[in-house]
Formats: C-alpha cells, sequence, structure tokens
C-alpha cells in the first residue's frame, strides 16, 4: 500500500488527469486515481425457517382413528334410528318431536363444524402469510411485498382502529420499489398498535397469575387457575390478531405454542432470568408464596410471548421482539413493592 498523501482538492470525473482503476491496480501514474468502493453486502435480517421434516408414510394410526371414528358414527346413527322408531311406536307426536330435535341438533352440529374449519384456516392462513414474509424479506420481491400487504390489509379489516394506519399503508405502496420494505412499512403501521396491546395483555396475565397463585391455600386451585388464565390469554391473542379460534382452533394452537416452547428452549428460564429471582433471596426467604408465585407469572409470560409469536401475521423485523426479562422486571417491581 502506497503511503504517499496528496492534499484535498476538487476535480471533475471528465478531467482527462482522472483515471478510473480497479482496486488491486497500483501502477504509479501522475494522473488522478479513482477506486470505486466495493459495493457493501445487503445485511439480510435473521429469519427463523420453519424446521423442515422427513416426509412421512403410510399412517397407521391415522387410518385407525378414522376407521374408530367411523365405527362410531354408525353406531350413533343406528342408535338414533332405533330410538326414532321407538318413539313413533310409542306416540306419533313423540315421534316428531324427536324428529324435530334430531334435525336441529344436526343443524347445530354442521354449523359447529363449518365454524371449527374455519377457524383451522384462518391459523393456516396466518401461518402461510407469515412464510410468505420470511420469504420475501430474503428475496426481496416486490409483487410478493405488494401481495403480502393487501392480504394484512385484508387481515385487519375488521380492527376500526387501524383505519388510519391502512389508509397510511395503502397510499405509500407504489411508492417504494424493494419487497422487504413494503412487508417492514406494513409491519410498522399495522402490527405496532397490536403488538402493544397484546404485551399488555400478556403482562396483565402474568401479574394475575402471580397475585393469585402467591395467595391461594391450595395447589389444586393454583393449577386450575393458571390453566384457565392460560388459555384464555392465547384466545385473546388469537383474536388480536385477526384469529377467531375455535375448540379446534385452540387446541391447535395450544400444541404449536408448545413445539415452539420446545424447539427454542423456552420451557426452561435462562441463566440470568434466574440471578434475577435469586437475587432477591431474602425477600424469598420471608415470603416463599410469593415467591413462587412470581415464577408461575413468569411461565405464564412465557407463554404469551410464544403465542404471539405463532399468531403474528409477520414475523420481527423492523420492530424489537418483546423479551422475557421486560415482564420479569415488572413483576419483580412488583413483590418488591408488595414485600
Amino acid at each position: 500500500m502506497s503511503t504517499q498523501f496528496r492534499r484535498p482538492s476538487a476535480f471533475t470525473l471528465d478531467d482527462p488527469n482522472v483515471v478510473i482503476a480497479e482496486p488491486d491496480t497500483m501502477e504509479s501514474t501522475e494522473a488522478i486515481k479513482f477506486v470505486p468502493e466495493p459495493s457493501a453486502k445487503i445485511l439480510v435480517a435473521p429469519i427463523t425457517t420453519a424446521i423442515s421434516r422427513p416426509v412421512n408414510r403410510f399412517r397407521w394410526a391415522t387410518l385407525f382413528w378414522s376407521a374408530l371414528g367411523g365405527l362410531a358414527v354408525l353406531g350413533l346413527g343406528l342408535a338414533m334410528t332405533r330410538f326414532e322408531e321407538d318413539l313413533f311406536a310409542r306416540s306419533q307426536a313423540l315421534g316428531w318431536l324427536g324428529m324435530l330435535l334430531a334435525l336441529t341438533a344436526m343443524l347445530a352440529f354442521l354449523a359447529i363444524t363449518i365454524r371449527e374449519i374455519l377457524s383451522l384456516l384462518q391459523l393456516s392462513a396466518i401461518e402461510e402469510l407469515r412464510d410468505r414474509a420470511a420469504a420475501t424479506i430474503v428475496s426481496n420481491n416486490r409483487a410478493d411485498g405488494i401481495a403480502i400487504v393487501h392480504a394484512l390489509v385484508r387481515q385487519t379489516r375488521k380492527m376500526p382502529q387501524l383505519a388510519r394506519a391502512r389508509k397510511i399503508l395503502t397510499s405509500h405502496i407504489d411508492d417504494i420499489i424493494d419487497g422487504s420494505d413494503l412487508v417492514r412499512l406494513a409491519e410498522r403501521n399495522l402490527l405496532a398498535p397490536i403488538d402493544q396491546e397484546a404485551k399488555q395483555l400478556v403482562g396483565a396475565a402474568a401479574k394475575r397469575v402471580s397475585i393469585v397463585t402467591a395467595v391461594s391455600p391450595r395447589a389444586m386451585i393454583d393449577v386450575l387457575f393458571v390453566f384457565v388464565t392460560a388459555i384464555g390469554l392465547l384466545r385473546r391473542l388469537a383474536y388480536l390478531y385477526g384469529g377467531r379460534p375455535g375448540t379446534l382452533g385452540l387446541i391447535r394452537l395450544i400444541r404449536l405454542c408448545l413445539a415452539h416452547l420446545t424447539v427454542t428452549g423456552g420451557l426452561a428460564i435462562g441463566d440470568g432470568m434466574v440471578q434475577q429471582v435469586l437475587g432477591h433471596s431474602i425477600i424469598a426467604k420471608l415470603s416463599a408464596r410469593l415467591g413462587e408465585g412470581i415464577l408461575n407469572g413468569l411461565l405464564t409470560a412465557r407463554l404469551g410471548l410464544a403465542a404471539i409469536e405463532v399468531v403474528r401475521p409477520l414475523p420481527y423485523v423492523a420492530l424489537p421482539q418483546p423479551v422475557l426479562s421486560d415482564l420479569a422486571n415488572d413483576l419483580l417491581r412488583q413483590r418488591d413493592r408488595a414485600e
């Protein structure tokens, strides 16, 4: 590398004394060398991709449960037929009344089935939208970015509090070229207020669990309250992000959250969190039940954060991902005030 320096000077690129040279060219010349800087690589935000699963072979368990379910339906139908025949044998009025009740039950069952199927389809649509957004961040395709923005606008069309944000977002679609920037803009405009409300829901649920389990006299009451609070929290978070989970949808949501916690190791509290809790060892000795309540609240908060990642239609790219330490600090301050 040459150690000879020039005084700062102004020149134009069409000056004959200006020569555009490659970075590795080191020939000595009186002309001014203009060496272009190598283009910086585009830093792509890390995206968590789904774990590839092996291709499943023939599922004997699925065949078994399908056949068993078919037998149960046939048995139920036969039992209902015999029951209707007995009613008609006793009285014509009782037979028609039984028929009316059976038709009403079938209609209600059909409506429940349709609702459950729609809830499962909504959860699948959210997962698909999140995967498409993650792929668009990497590929930077503008057409995919526009499609994701429109899909997210349709997803939040029933949220009146986001009407202004949707209008601002749609007005800037034609001004942005990169698909990844469109995804980031949609995340900032539409998901920022929802994320804030979701964080408040998780914090409130964690505080309730912490207080109730600290003062509860029975362990069974603790387990029941934590279970009911967790189910309600998952349902409210799904509604908040545009999902409408029914019973089957809620079961699938619980399974996805538990799978997410298992993959990320979220069921175990990290070393830093343990140090924060153990740092209050004197307070924990004075009130062991209050310390158990705090730990139950932390686990509830961790489950809520996992649920947010599952039901959120976009990955965390432009906005900071909520962490457990923020909620833990609130719970620890609450314990200090209680003591």
